[in-house]
């Protein structure tokens, strides 16, 4: 089916579900824009329902199982695409459960743990950092956190679907990590604070971080079995919470390979 009006009722949806997190919630549909991104959520397992192809961009051979497929015209890919350039192809999926209970972890799991989230960029660029270092699961202490928004998806570059994910209350998190003989390892300052470079990570360890503005809560610095910090050698006291994630989960990388 071709559709060529922006006023067609699914080209008004597609675009609810892009600006409103609400919508998305409601439905329990989300928007993935991008081949490479759409490639990855269905290999992760993701259900396609409605698939939007721009025959003068798109050039691939992707299998979306029983999803609807729409041909749009360039001009409405445009208004629908953030970037013009990935590939002419935009998709509705449905949302997956991303409950703590249902998390699966190996013998000696390696755990990124956000306390909240202040930007997607932010959460898009650590699930890159899980992707890239096979972290066995990304939590947010945030209930209300939605992975499904387009930036998380976007800035994410698709390592949305490779990750495993789960969000819940602050104390539930610590509860299901102390449950799993999970070591908490955060980054906080305070007297006992240790030098990264100077702690464990070889058991099951959780990396904990905070927002920039405001870093970790006391709660998690009063339940940590180690307190820890980047050195920082320059002018300023702190990075953007992405870059600490990838600083202190391939330090738990570097040895666990040795």
């Amino acid at each position: 089916m071709q559709i060529e009006s922006l006023q067609n009722p699914r080209i008004k949806n597609l675009l609810k579900l892009q600006e409103k997190s609400r919508e998305r919630k409601n439905q329990g549909l989300f928007i993935i824009e991008g081949t490479q991104e759409n490639e990855l959520a269905l290999k992760g397992g993701y259900e396609a329902v409605e698939i939007y192809i721009c025959d003068d961009i798109y050039s691939y051979s992707l299998q979306f199982g029983n999803a609807k497929v729409f041909t749009i015209t360039k001009p409405i890919f445009e208004k629908l695409a953030y970037r013009k350039s990935t590939g002419g192809i935009i998709g509705v999926y449905k949302t997956k459960s991303a409950q703590l209970q249902d998390l699966q972890l190996p013998e000696n799991a390696l755990v990124v743990v956000l306390e909240a989230v202040e930007k997607p960029g932010n959460l898009g660029a650590i699930l890159r950092t899980g992707d890239a270092a096979n972290v066995n699961a990304v939590i947010v202490c945030d209930e209300t956190v939605d992975f499904f928004n387009p930036n998380v998806v976007r800035s994410s570059v698709g390592t949305l679907f490779t990750n495993n994910i789960a969000s819940g209350t602050k104390e539930t998190v610590l509860n299901f990590l102390k449950d799993k003989n999970i070591q908490v390892v955060s980054t906080f300052l305070r007297d006992e604070t240790k030098n990264l470079y100077d702690t464990d990570f070889s058991s099951s360890s959780a990396i904990v971080l905070g927002t920039e503005a405001t870093g970790l809560s006391d709660f998690w610095a009063d339940n940590s079995d180690a307190l820890i910090k980047i050195p920082m050698l320059g002018f300023v006291d702190s990075l953007n919470v992405s870059n600490a994630a990838a600083i202190c989960v391939y330090e738990a990388v570097r040895q666990r390979q040795n």
